[in-house]
Formats: C-alpha cells, structure tokens, sequence
C-alpha cells in the first residue's frame, strides 16, 4: 500500500508525534510525508527529519492532499490543534475544499500523542482502511463532522460591493489575527469573522483591528487588495512550542546610539545575493534560495524570518520600530546580524527606501561586496536610528 502523510504545522514535530505515526503507518506500507506550513518546516530542521519529511514545497494542506491523491492508496491528514475540538474542524474545513473529497480513502489523525486524540474519517472511502489503521496506531476511530463552508460570498444590493465573510475556528481570546503573515488584530473572543469587501478588510466580528496592520496588508497607499477566500490565516503564535536548539551565540550583542562610527561589519571582501523579506516571513523559504543575506522589513518579519534563517546560517539586516506583536518565542538571530532600531513608525519607510534604491525596485540583487552593502543600509537609515544591534 503506498501510504502518502500531509503533516501540518509545528507542534506534531515538536512532541515526537509525526516521528511515532510514520514508524507505525510503515508497517501497512511505504509512507511518503510532507510538510505543510512554514514553521512546520523550522521545527522538522530542528528536529534533524529533512530527509524524512518532504519540506522542498509551500502547499496549502488541500492542494497537499489533492496532490498525493494521484500517487497513493490512502492519504492521512496529521495535526495538533489547541484542542480536539479546534482540531477536528480544521480537519473538517480542509476537506471541504477538496475538488473531487473522494478520489481516494482520506484520514484525518488528530492529536495522536493525547488521550483525546482520534482517526476521523474525511471522506466515504476512508470507512475501507479505518479500522486497519486504528489497530495500527493505536488510535480510536471518531465520527466525521458535517463538512461546511467558513466562506460566504455575496453581492450587497445597495452598493454593488462584493463581501466576503470567513470564519476563523479554534481562536482564543487575546491571541494576534494574521493574514498572510501580518498581524491584522486581535481576538476578544473564541468566534471570529473576518469581512472584507471588494478585497478590503474592513471588520472583524469578535475581535478588534489594528490600523497599521491593515495598513501593511494593503500595501498602504497603493490599497492592493487582498484575496480574503485564498488567504493564509492564522491565530495565536506562529509556533506555540520552543524549538530545542540552544540558545544562539550572540556576538557583540550590544546597542549602539545612532551616529556611532563604528563599522558593522569587518573583513574581506565578500560578494553575495541580497533578498528583501517585506512582511512576507511566511515564504522565507522560498524567498532565500541562494541568498547570503537578507533584509528583513517590521518587528514580526525579523523575528520569524530571523529565527528561520538562523537554522539556514543566513545573518540579517532587520529594520525595526518597535511594533511587535511577539508572534514567536524566543526568537534566534544568526551570528554577523544586524538588527536596527528606529524611530516608531519607520520600518516600512526605510524598507522601501532600501527597495527603491539600493535594490533598484527589485526583491534581489547580487552585490560584490557584502559588508559595504550593509554600510549602505546604514547610511540609508541614519537619520531614523534610534540604536544598532549586532549579533
């Protein structure tokens, strides 16, 4: 039987989980596993599973599942949610987006490390493989929940205006709301609905916005439009679970005044590709193919795009204000970083600034010499520095 495994976020790697389910879906087959969700990938690094675990592409759970549908008997869904609960109905809503749900036997293993933890049918065909599954993992099997759909699209009568409403499931109140990387609020309660119309996000039931967030999402006063049915979101910490990695080795980790003299930076000439990481830390993955080293752009972006990074041994040049959301714990910085801090309301400016002119409007460019590009970012920025980090 070829066993094909979607794995989803971080927290199944973290406990040992994943390692465990594979072992023991060997013995029905050959098994075949990848990774969905960035901070997913961070932790299979953490846990040295590359070669185990396919991390190579940055696949929705659906498109995942779809995929191996070609190539597999049976396709198994793994994930930890904060609860069963919150689990079962992200199971639920994956499957709801599938094209054709019953192409091939489709399972859904929620929390199989807990007491709680339970094989959930997602399709007709799973019924054929369920209980031999059970027996294999020692899971018990759980009645599917009736799919639906979080997304509802209309066309308002009165102003022609098309809404798009999305509910978010398995939301604590006081966590951070993202959309496609970028903190748009924060819950105030367990039900959320995210309303946009004509691609713009203009409220969230159940929750409160932060300005400047939006803000970023829509590109500030280009006002791009989001695609709220296609977009990436998320509740609460980026990774509610510490990496095992030691802390890193911070080198000359101290702040400088702004107008300082000193170099950031010394040594021999060192060419090497530069990547613009702009609010998107969700694709660092994809955006540092081939890079020696990036720009990070926000609070948020330097501390998930850095402590990514800092597995990938890429240093950083993060520009800061401030504004952070602490979306990560304990993030990590790559030794030769230089993270700088300035004044509040900034980091977006000197990013675009460092875009425009020392990239020539471009994500990437290959510069001769690394460490005077650095020296021109600080010149750059000079006038906004509030202090200079470096690790």
């Amino acid at each position: 039987m070829k066993i094909s495994l979607v794995i989803h976020g971080p927290e199944v790697i973290d406990s040992g989980e994943a390692e465990i389910v594979l072992e023991k879906l060997s013995s029905l087959g050959k098994v075949k596993a990848e990774l969905c969700g960035t901070m997913g990938k961070t932790a299979i690094l953490d846990a040295g599973l590359e070669n185990v675990i396919d991390i190579s592409r940055h696949l929705k759970p659906s498109a995942c599942i779809e995929f191996f549908f070609e190539t597999s008997d049976l396709v198994c869904l793994l994930n930890r949610g904060k609860t069963f609960e919150t689990g079962r109905v992200f199971g639920s809503k994956v499957a709801s987006r599938l094209k054709e749900p019953d192409k091939k036997p489709l399972v859904h293993i929620e929390s199989p490390g807990f007491p709680s933890g339970k094989l959930i049918p997602l399709n007709k065909k799973a019924g054929r493989c369920i209980e031999k599954l059970s027996e294999a993992l020692e899971i018990p099997a759980e009645k599917p929940l009736p799919f639906y759909n979080p997304i509802s699209i209309e066309t308002c009568s009165n102003d022609g205006k098309t809404r798009v409403n999305r509910e978010i499931s398995g939301v604590l109140p006081g966590e951070n709301i993202f959309v496609n990387g970028i903190v748009i609020g924060k819950a105030l309660s367990s039900e959320i609905r995210i309303i946009s119309e004509n691609g713009f996000i203009t409220a969230i039931e159940g929750g409160e916005i932060k300005d400047h967030g939006l803000e970023k999402l829509h590109n500030y006063e280009k006002r791009n439009p989001v695609d709220l049915v296609g977009a990436w979101i998320k509740s609460g910490d980026i990774r509610r679970n510490d990496s095992s990695l030691p802390d890193a080795k911070k080198q000359n980790a101290v702040a400088r005044k702004s107008g300082s003299t000193s170099r950031v930076g010394t040594g021999r000439v060192v060419p090497g590709k530069v990547v613009l990481i702009d609010h998107t830390a969700e694709n660092t993955y994809e955006l540092v193919s081939g890079a020696e080293l990036a720009v990070t752009v926000g609070d948020d972006t330097t501390a998930i795009a850095g402590d990514i990074l800092y597995r990938l041994g890429i240093p950083i040049i993060g520009i800061t204000d401030g504004d952070c959301d602490n979306v990560t714990c304990e993030p990590k910085t790559f030794p030769g970083s230089v993270i700088l801090r300035l004044v509040p309301g900034s980091d977006d400016i000197v990013g675009e600034r460092v875009k425009q002119e020392l990239l020539k409007g471009q994500n990437s460019a290959v510069f001769e010499n690394l460490f005077a590009f650095k020296e021109d970012v600080l010149k750059l920025a000079e006038s906004s520095i509030e202090a200079v980090f470096e690790y």
